[in-house]
């Protein structure tokens, strides 16, 4: 999966569109507690997610893939294509 864009909830949550139109809600809050994305408890750090396309990052150094994003997210949407 490509992201296309990515936009960060108060609720450390992410809606992630992906290049091929699809929308899905990733849920980070699992992961806060692990010590890479401690400092994303502060909601200010969680909302200056960078999108690398692949992946994504953060200024502390915490990032996810993409496939990890596909393979966890909660599908919302898929927007129909005609040229696939």
């Amino acid at each position: 999966m490509r992201i296309q864009k990515i936009h960060p909830n108060p609720d450390h949550t992410l809606l992630v569109i992906a290049e091929d139109g699809r929308i899905g809600l990733f849920d980070v809050t699992p992961y806060l507690h692990d010590e890479a994305f401690a400092e994303l408890q502060n909601q200010a750090a969680f909302m200056q997610v960078s999108n690398g396309e692949y992946f994504i990052e953060w200024d502390c150094g915490a990032d996810l893939s993409a496939d990890t994003i596909e393979a966890r997210w909660q599908l919302q949407a898929a927007a129909s294509q005609s040229n696939a």
